[in-house]
């Protein structure tokens, strides 16, 4: 949420679900009222498996979102609700092995910079969930700083922008635009990107939501395979997240299969970020979420950028009724492509 009182909304998009905001001290975003990813304030103490966790970080940079679908990036649209509209199927894929495949799930789309509707404190994608300084770590544009006094992205830096930017301040917009493979799906109106284009949110915030934050080493599963890979375990740390930079496998509404990375968490309907029977479960199970979806069986179970609405094959540029199937995949199982031309390595901060 940018500049709640400084920016205005010029980057509504009713088909994303905001995604979360950064878990760090210094700016927070503020828990959303119905919008992406808010962050979540903790009501009990996180504990984990192998040792006492601390309580996450008391004020979280940012907070989850979830935005509604619209078609163009004008106004903050009104948060959709599923509508009657019939479900598109998808050919299920086959079996990840430990990487269960969720399938049909409705994908919205949103994108760094984009400021969904400046009035909510997760109505921007200035910061993440994971990081406070989102847009300028992705782009390393600096246009100025969001106000401290802001209840969203307090002192995040704005002006990067995954898309079409115009204006500074006050009129600072940030719209998204079509990709393609003849760059790569990179973006063509802005600098080289400095992270990953290629990313994507789940609603599971590991760090900010206090639930999720005490259950993550019993659900995420490759939480202790990190653990034993890095000599650290990380369970109590509010400062590190399993789910940052997680590679995710994805195939179309046309069976067209691309990777990403997560990078920020969302959609839900309110302020709660821990879906984990969604997220990791077995058995397919739709989203916590019943909003920003045209799909009266479900809501939206993720937001996907720009490069992975092009590289997916979306029917809508900004919409809210493309389907995915999606699974976890270990790094090592990406395959070459775009989303490798740029990965996003940076922690929580």
């Amino acid at each position: 949420m940018l500049l709640i009182g400084a920016l205005a909304s010029g980057c509504a998009s009713t088909s994303s679900s905001l995604g979360a905001s950064s878990a760090l001290p210094t700016a927070a975003k503020a828990a959303p009222t119905a919008s992406r990813t808010p962050a979540p304030s903790p009501t009990e103490t996180p504990s984990q498996a192998t040792t006492a966790a601390a309580a996450p970080a008391t004020s979280p940079a940012a907070a989850p979102s979830a935005k509604p679908a619209t078609t163009a990036p004008a106004a903050p649209a009104a948060v959709a609700k599923p509508s009657t509209k019939a479900a598109p199927t998808l050919a299920p894929a086959a079996s990840t092995g430990t990487n269960p495949l969720h399938t049909n799930i409705v994908s919205t789309t949103f994108w760094v910079g984009e400021i969904f509707n400046a009035s909510l404190s997760d109505g921007s994608q200035v910061c993440s969930t994971y990081s406070s300084q989102w847009a300028f770590k992705h782009t390393g544009v600096n246009l100025g700083t969001t106000a401290q006094s802001a209840s969203g992205c307090p002192g995040s830096i704005y002006g990067g922008c995954d898309g079409v930017s115009a204006g500074s301040g006050n009129s600072f917009t940030c719209s998204t635009e079509a990709r393609d493979a003849s760059n790569g799906y990179f973006p063509k109106h802005q600098p080289a990107p400095k992270e990953n284009p290629f990313y994507l949110d789940l609603p599971f915030d590991d760090v900010n939501d206090a639930t999720a934050f005490q259950q993550r080493c019993q659900v995420i599963p490759w939480a202790a395979a990190d653990n034993a890979a890095t000599g650290v375990n990380h369970c109590a740390d509010p400062g590190y997240s399993y789910m940052k930079n997680h590679w995710v496998k994805l195939t179309g509404p046309n069976g067209k299969v691309c990777y990403g990375q997560v990078e920020d968490a969302g959609p839900s309907s309110g302020s709660a970020y821990h879906d984990a029977a969604y997220v990791f479960g077995t058995n397919d199970a739709r989203p916590a979420n019943t909003d920003f979806s045209v799909d009266a069986t479900q809501g939206a179970g993720m937001d996907v950028s720009p490069a992975l609405n092009g590289c997916l094959g979306f029917a809508e540029l900004n919409g809210s009724g493309d389907h995915v199937s999606w699974s976890f995949v270990d790094r090592s199982a990406v395959p070459a492509g775009p989303w490798l031309t740029v990965e996003t390595t940076s922690g929580v901060s």
